[in-house]
C-alpha cells in the first residue's frame, strides 16, 4: 500500500512560484511512475506532469511546459513540482499520485490534494 501526501499549496500572485511536495510512504518501486494532477470546481482531473522514477523521465502537460518542473528524491521517496511563472489559470486543487505499471498506466494512488490559488 502505497499513501501520498502532498504540501505546500497557497496564495500567490501571477508571475510567482510554488513549490509542491509529495512525500510516499509505503513501497515505490523503480518501475513506478509519479504524477501531479489538478482539478477545479466542475471541471475533470487534468494531467500537469509525470516523472518515471527509475530513469527520470519526464512528461508535461502543454500548458505548463517550460514554467514546470517535476523531479524526484529516490532516497527521501519524495516527488517535487517546481511551479515557476504562475498565472491565475493555474489555480486548482493539485494532487500527487502513483502508477505503478509506469508511465502510462493508471494511477493506482492519489493524495488528497493542496490547494494552490493565483491572483491576478
Amino acid at each position: 500500500q502505497v499513501r501520498l501526501e502532498e504540501s505546500g499549496g497557497g496564495l500567490v500572485q501571477a508571475g510567482g512560484s510554488l513549490r509542491l511536495s509529495c512525500a510516499a510512504s509505503g513501497s515505490i518501486f523503480s518501475n513506478y511512475a509519479m504524477g501531479w494532477f489538478r482539478q477545479t470546481p466542475g471541471k475533470e482531473r487534468s494531467f500537469v506532469a509525470t516523472i518515471n522514477y527509475r530513469t527520470g523521465s519526464t512528461y508535461y502537460a502543454d500548458s505548463v511546459k517550460g514554467r514546470f518542473t517535476i523531479s524526484r528524491d529516490n532516497a527521501k521517496n519524495t516527488v517535487t513540482l517546481q511551479m515557476n511563472s504562475l498565472k491565475p489559470e493555474d489555480t486548482a486543487v493539485y494532487y500527487c499520485a502513483a502508477a505503478e505499471g509506469g508511465v502510462g498506466a493508471p494511477y493506482n494512488y492519489w493524495g488528497r490534494g493542496t490547494q494552490v490559488t493565483v491572483s491576478s
